[in-house]
């Protein structure tokens, strides 16, 4: 991932070759938190275990990726013999390290059997110190692709020697260990109605695994996906289980290229005047899934910043999820009858307004009902469209502009859909309001570019109440989603390292409540905020919180000053315990 404004990208590498840090003598993972150090460092928890050991399959080890020739490595998995599932959870660890040099920041995904289990991407290198860094998943809903031997691939396009002029100096080479932790059920699965729905069903996990898969036209698939235009699809047609009774997509869209700051493009009638990023189409993106050209649910894109924008904000720490996206999950569900019909039917997703371009993932997960073989049920309600985003511009002058540029786009929806199952008619209702918000500030000299002062505030959110009602009762799960970010850059500043500055905030938040007949069974929340800034003298903070109505909470923060880490929270030890 080579990812630069065009307006800056010669100078910026210019920058890059000069851009030295001190150094720090001792080398840790992530979540060792050493302050004094500028290795990569991260508030977020580890993924919480159950009591008992894991079995350990090791996935591969030691492969290392320094040309394109490596870009694609595969491995083989056999599962567990010494404790087949059903797993009480399964958890993804892998660790990276990158050789202290020149190299920029990359994207690297891992997959089974075609199915993404990891996406992220990785740091810029420190000048002189390897770098490490470790990340965790749980992937305990994917139980059922590690029933059997599969063979996955790992992909992380990089390059040094063999980079084209004058990109062949650069010298970063990343090496990557990964493994899975399966840790047995300690009691039965739950299967009674109550435990069917996604948010209830105990430690029921999708009885399949799907991938949608892009053709790279030689026989293979993209890895991931690409989509460079608002008609790209990724897009499978499958004939599934005549007993489908629940559906959802797991989605990654991540943001490339041109579209590698969205979040800050310009409608396309001010492209003369578009400095900074160079991308069109407006602030506003969005993921839209189809179900045979019928949309059928929608996924905000995630307003990811990578580490080369700018690299001198983000060491010791990175933006929100940047070493690991977190997937956005599409209740399929109203159209489960509809999947069942034993008819082969093609799921699609795209990016709406995607100037190029995206890297996509999407991951097919279903529950059958096991004692019948064919149910039926039909979609009573789909009032999903598509996006209308309204641009309001309010700029004065023509060669130096100053104002602001507007862009909302907000709807309201509901799809709903029944199946007759074994165990009586389950209806699935999904109302889901979706905002958005987008608004540049800008003052620019449009003709001797000696002013470009362009502050982004953007801000997606998506709201949803699902309900499922049957013989049993009716279970209501409360979901919300936002994940804001504001950018402030500013050119020229001579004394900046790279020649402009950029200031960065972001508070991802998410959360869920349950209830069941009107009593609430379970609640969780997460709010992951992380600022940075390289206007003098650098600073960076993150505070990563989370808590569940079982008690578990979680709050670590930690901050750093002229890339190094100088606190870490009372919080952060409990990660540790």
């Amino acid at each position: 991932m080579i990812s630069r404004s065009r307006r800056f990208q010669q100078f910026l590498f210019v920058a890059l070759l000069a851009f030295l840090l001190p150094t720090a003598m001792v080398l840790a993972q992530s979540t060792n938190r050493q302050i004094g150090t500028q290795l990569e460092v991260m508030a977020d928890p580890l993924v919480p275990r159950p009591h008992g050991h894991p079995c350990v399959v090791p996935l591969f080890a030691n492969y290392q990726f320094a040309h394109f020739s490596q870009s694609t490595q595969t491995f083989d998995f056999t599962p567990p013999g010494n404790c087949a599932g059903p797993w009480e959870k399964v958890v993804l660890e892998a660790d990276f390290s990158e050789n202290g040099g020149v190299q920029f920041d990359r994207t690297a995904s891992i997959y089974l059997a075609n199915t993404n289990i990891y996406f992220g991407t990785t740091p810029e290198p420190l000048a002189t110190l390897t770098n490490t860094w470790h990340v965790e998943r749980d992937i305990t809903d994917y139980s059922a692709l590690f029933a059997i031997p599969q063979q996955g691939t790992i992909v992380l396009a990089n390059c040094t020697s063999d980079c084209g002029a004058p990109y062949n100096t650069l010298n970063g080479v990343f090496t990557v260990n990964a493994n899975l932790e399966f840790y047995p059920a300690e009691r039965s699965r739950g299967d009674e109605w109550g435990n069917r729905d996604s948010d209830q069903r105990g430690n029921r996990t999708p009885d399949q695994v799907l991938p949608l898969a892009q053709s790279n036209g030689s026989g293979g698939v993209n890895l991931p996906a690409t989509l460079s235009s608002p008609t790209d699809q990724l897009s499978t047609t499958f004939t599934l289980p005549t007993n489908t009774e629940q559906a959802y997509l797991d989605v990654i869209s991540q943001s490339q290229s041109t579209d590698e700051q969205w979040y800050a493009c310009f409608p396309n009638d001010l492209a003369s005047i578009n400095e900074v990023y160079g991308c069109g189409n407006t602030d506003f993106r969005e993921t839209e899934v189809t179900i045979d050209g019928q949309l059928a649910g929608i996924a905000p894109v995630s307003p990811w910043v990578y580490t080369g924008f700018l690299p001198d904000q983000w060491v010791p720490m990175p933006g929100a999820q940047t070493l690991d996206f977190v997937p956005y999950r599409v209740n399929l569900t109203p159209f489960a009858g509809l999947l069942s019909n034993g008819q082969p039917h093609t799921i699609a997703l795209s990016v709406f307004n995607d100037d190029s371009y995206f890297s996509a993932t999407a991951s097919l997960l279903l529950f059958l009902d096991s004692g019948s073989r064919q149910i039926t049920g039909a979609v009573t309600k789909n009032t999903l469209t598509s996006p209308s985003p309204i641009v309001t511009e309010n700029l004065e002058g023509t060669s130096t502009v100053t104002g602001t540029i507007n862009v909302t786009a907000n709807r309201n929806f509901t799809i709903a859909g029944y199946v007759r199952t074994s165990h009586g008619k389950v209806t699935t209702s999904v109302s889901q309001q979706q905002k958005f918000s987008g608004t540049q500030t800008i003052d620019f000299d449009t003709v001797n570019a000696t002013v470009l002062d362009q502050k982004t505030n953007v801000e997606t959110s998506v709201s949803s109440a699902t309900k499922v009602s049957g013989d049993e009762g009716t279970i209501v799960t409360r979901d919300s989603f936002s994940f804001p970010i504001t950018v402030d850059f500013i050119y020229p500043v001579s004394s900046a390292t790279f020649g402009f500055t950029v200031t960065t905030g972001q508070k991802y938040q998410a959360g869920q409540q349950v209830s069941h007949d009107g009593h609430v069974t379970s609640a969780t929340a997460v709010t992951n905020s992380v600022n940075a800034t390289d206007v003098s003298p650098a600073s960076s903070s993150q505070t990563y919180t989370s808590f569940d109505s079982d008690g578990m909470f979680y709050n670590c923060h930690i901050a750093a000053a002229n890339n190094i880490l100088t606190s870490v929270g009372r919080g952060c030890k409990k990660d540790e315990d």
